[in-house]
């Protein structure tokens, strides 16, 4: 064994020690949507389509917009997965329901260009799910007859498990 490994192993013992030690300020905290609330509220949400008369799909995303749940109604069609999906990920992405975010993206809109964006949806129907003033996740639905009705059956999702978001 060389003199050289204990010397190197030393200077690391060293250095590690020297380092400042972690900063409640370095790290994030984060809350996030456990899976049986996001299940709860994509059933809500398509209880409320149907009640409605729509098939559609419910898509709940986390907080970083990856999907969480996935509901497709019988009759959906086969293009309401990812779009709902690319609601919910427009909504959380961007901190604002796909229904003001379809306004700010007309052609001709300083923000059109964010329509280009693969993998984002906006076309009403995607909203923001927050619990304790922070966005936990988001909730897309498509296949209603129109954004408005997307986005009502998404509202009506987020109304159903209200008081679990309430910290």
């Amino acid at each position: 064994m060389s003199m050289r490994t204990p010397v190197l192993t030393a200077a690391a013992l060293l250095a590690a020690l020297a380092a400042p030690p972690a900063r409640a300020e370095d790290f994030i905290p984060m809350r996030m949507m456990a899976p049986s609330l996001a299940l709860d509220l994509a059933r809500a949400a398509l209880e409320a389509c149907r009640a409605r008369g729509f098939q559609v799909a419910v898509a709940v995303v986390d907080r970083m917009g990856v999907p969480q749940v996935m509901l497709r109604d019988a009759l959906a069609g086969p293009h309401t997965p990812e779009t709902a999906i690319g609601k919910a990920r427009a909504a959380v992405s961007f901190r604002a329901s796909t229904e003001e975010l379809s306004a700010l993206t007309q052609a001709g809109q300083v923000n059109s260009a964010i329509r280009h964006i693969p993998g984002f949806v906006f076309l009403g129907g995607g909203v923001p799910v927050e619990a304790g003033g922070m966005i936990v996740g988001g909730v897309g639905i498509s296949g209603a007859p129109g954004g408005a009705e997307d986005d009502a059956c998404a509202r009506a999702g987020i109304a159903a498990v209200e008081e679990r978001l309430l910290m």
